[in-house]
């Protein structure tokens, strides 16, 4: 095949999957790399893959979940066929991105080999892969993909992201430490969140052993909650504001000696970013969802016993608090 043949990815999935794509679109850079390769994903995320020097064009495409504006996405597709692509691979494979694969007409288009979704899913790809396992890691799973193109795997799994380096500024007067250790308290679903208790007792921890710590969080009402008791159990903990902007938020996150979270998007912005993380585990396999490298550690909690299906805690035992403040502390302590 010709090196110079152009690519279309497409992922239209949220933050925390967009950036474990990253390596399965570095093994296509890799095997062709004087082609171009073009990324289509929610227009909220595209901030995120802006700065990866490796793509030729970043795609934003406007959406709502649940709900798609024809007036809004029929200019992106349109434009998208003027390209003429090669090929084209959807990533996740489901409803949206089909009929995107279908009406941008790259001449191979493939997808996976899954049931379920509309009727006429699966004629919206010239090839469709099976998928491996479920127990394997996502970003290895991703890549799997791309067998249907005989695309050997990366020669690394790592995820990659680049900040603005033009908001660099910006982000130290927002986060003045050089060497401070950001903390993410919240994630979308409770369940994957750490107890409050145990940030502030690793608040005092750390503080004491001489760290700079600094604690984050989402917009919601309920994660500002979390906040507001974390500054009543630890007085002293520097809360940064709410940083609205995705681009700059990377850039804050850029300037973390190492980052601490559940299992959740921002976890893996500071891993694409090249930040050290410690990722909090307990609902969700870590087999499956930690940051690949050697600089990145997972600590799991006891067995989880919720449904799977819940957002929130079913189960008069959290798993996530069985990861004692302690067991956080000596791991950070190895990994500043």
């Amino acid at each position: 095949m010709d090196s110079a043949h152009k690519f279309l990815a497409i992922q239209f999935k949220y933050f925390g999957d967009a950036v474990l794509m990253t390596p399965a679109l570095r093994a296509i850079r890799e095997r062709y790399p004087q082609g171009e390769l073009h990324l289509l994903v929610p227009e909220e995320t595209a901030p995120i893959f802006q700065h990866v020097p490796w793509l030729t064009r970043v795609w934003p495409m406007p959406r709502k979940r649940g709900r798609s504006s024809l007036s809004q996405t029929w200019p992106v597709i349109r434009a998208l066929r003027r390209e003429r692509f090669d090929r084209s691979v959807d990533f996740a494979t489901n409803d949206r991105g089909a009929i995107a694969s279908f009406l941008i007409r790259a001449k191979m288009r493939l997808g996976w080999d899954e049931p379920g979704g509309f009727w006429g899913r699966r004629f919206c790809y010239t090839q469709r892969v099976a998928p491996e396992i479920k127990t394997q890691h996502e970003s290895v799973h991703l890549a799997h993909l791309l067998s249907g193109w005989d695309i050997p795997p990366p020669s690394v799994l790592e995820s990659e992201i680049h900040a603005d380096p033009a908001l660099a500024d910006t982000a130290k007067r927002i986060l003045a430490a050089e060497r401070a250790v950001i903390c993410h308290v919240a994630s979308s679903q409770p369940k994957k969140e750490w107890p409050i208790g145990h940030w502030a007792k690793l608040h005092r921890l750390a503080t004491s052993g001489g760290c700079q710590m600094v604690f984050t969080t989402a917009r919601g009402e309920r994660e500002q909650v979390l906040m507001i008791e974390l500054g009543k159990l630890a007085p002293d903990a520097v809360i940064l504001p709410f940083i609205g902007d995705l681009p700059l938020f990377l850039a804050v996150l850029k300037r973390g000696a190492v980052f601490i979270s559940g299992d959740t998007g921002p976890l893996h912005f500071a891993a694409g970013l090249g930040v050290p993380t410690i990722s909090l585990f307990g609902p969700s396999s870590p087999a499956r969802w930690a940051p690949m490298g050697e600089r990145h550690r997972a600590l799991t909690g006891s067995p989880c016993l919720c449904d799977g299906h819940s957002a929130v805690c079913t189960n008069g035992v959290y798993c996530l608090a069985a990861i004692s403040p302690e067991q956080v502390w000596e791991t950070l302590k190895k990994a500043i």
